[in-house]
């Protein structure tokens, strides 16, 4: 069903043919008039030139059951009979309003096309206010408007809501293989402002802003409650969640990351690398990094990893770095917070993790009740990359033991 409300409509003298009633070429103007007219109580009639697309009628059908004269007030009713990846299928009909009697009804496909006249995958929104989510294609990121931001996200599946956020400076394909495996959950996995195929505005960073963009980005999918996993800055993030949106975090899982707010030697860190951003450019920060996030073993045995790495946080527009380190910098102690978490909760940690080492990580999961930790041999800073089954099989674990909701 779609979420639009029923209009009523006039025929008019000059819709009708010289036998005084309206034709198939005039149903389809009038049908098309109705859209329109629910499109302005709705949303508004600039909804598609919004999300730059356009709906292009591919086949349309009426089907006659009654004659419509001038003067005529019809009820037209919208349904949705399927939302796919690009195609909208549509059912209108046509009620006289004096005494209900259907007077025509049209069948009518559109191809969502964008400003090339290509076809493109129909937008979130537009989805969902013709009651659907948009079809994806596995890997195909989405963008979401979330009002003055715009965030691109690879969302599969059904289920509870898992939200995997990915840490600094990288993107939501650090999650590819949990994205594909976890097939009991609806696994959502953004860009970060900053980050991949997001918006990337030249200031506004902080946990907070991270925080409340995926609360927005929750409400855009029609989400109450989520698992929500943090990757290093990404469970910094998951921390400013539980702050700010408590109630939507339905459990935590914790990789590769730590409580503690920077210290001096940290704060200065982040700054010399804020200005190697600003000066040499994204490559010139990921030649720095890719040595610190990479377990030795991951260094030594798997160059596509440490390639994939590398290209990632090559691609990372400048702004969102230099913004990430801000946020990271300036952050909250979470160690107060730890205490009082009360969602099932997870701690993963690489062995080989120099950034965030196991020894941080057992602190922090003896200081959350009830947490669990998992150290995963031969993984550094990026775990769920370097060892991806491992990582896997323990976030199943841990959600299939979750209740459902």
């Amino acid at each position: 069903m779609s979420r639009f409300s029923p209009v009523e409509v006039t025929v008019y003298p000059y819709e009708c043919d010289a036998y005084g009633h309206m034709n198939e070429a005039a149903y389809l103007q009038l049908f098309e008039r109705a859209r329109w007219e629910a499109l302005a109580k709705g949303p508004g009639q600039d909804l598609f030139r919004r999300h730059r697309v356009w709906p292009a009628v591919r086949r349309a059908t009426v089907d006659y059951q009654l004659p419509a004269f001038p003067g005529d007030l019809l009820r037209v009713d919208l349904e949705t009979e399927k939302v796919g990846r690009t195609s909208l299928e549509l059912r209108q009909r046509a009620t006289r309003a004096r005494d209900g009697a259907l007077v025509a009804e049209l069948q009518i496909i559109f191809v969502m096309i964008d400003g090339e006249g290509k076809p493109t995958p129909i937008p979130p929104e537009i989805a969902t206010l013709f009651g659907g989510r948009p079809s994806t294609r596995p890997g195909e990121l989405v963008r979401h408007d979330l009002g003055g931001l715009t965030l691109a996200v690879d969302s599969r599946g059904d289920g509870p809501a898992l939200l995997l956020v990915h840490g600094f400076p990288l993107d939501h394909s650090l999650w590819a293989h949990q994205v594909a495996a976890l097939a009991r959950w609806r696994r959502i996995a953004p860009d970060l402002r900053g980050a991949g195929a997001s918006d990337a505005p030249d200031g506004g960073y902080s946990m907070a802003t991270y925080a409340d963009d995926l609360a927005r980005l929750l409400d855009r999918l029609q989400i109450a409650r989520a698992v929500v996993a943090g990757l290093s800055m990404g469970g910094y993030i998951a921390f400013e969640m539980l702050r700010r949106h408590r109630a939507r975090v339905a459990g935590l899982i914790l990789v590769d990351t730590r409580a503690e707010a920077d210290g001096a030697d940290a704060r200065k860190g982040r700054d010399e690398m804020m200005n190697v951003a600003r000066t040499e450019g994204a490559a010139a920060v990921a030649e720095r990094m890719v040595p610190r996030l990479l377990g030795r073993s991951s260094q030594q045995t798997q160059p596509q990893v440490v390639e994939q790495v590398r290209g990632m946080i090559a691609r990372t527009p400048v702004p969102g770095i230099v913004g990430a380190l801000a946020a990271m910098r300036d952050r909250p102690d979470s160690t107060p917070l730890l205490p009082t978490i009360d969602v099932p909760t997870l701690v993963v940690v690489g062995a080989e993790d120099e950034m965030t080492p196991p020894s941080a990580a057992r602190a922090m999961a003896s200081a959350i009740p009830a947490a669990a930790l998992t150290t995963i041999a031969g993984a550094g800073h990026l775990s769920p990359l370097e060892a991806p089954t491992a990582v896997t099989r323990v976030l199943a674990e841990f959600l299939e033991a979750l209740p459902r909701p």
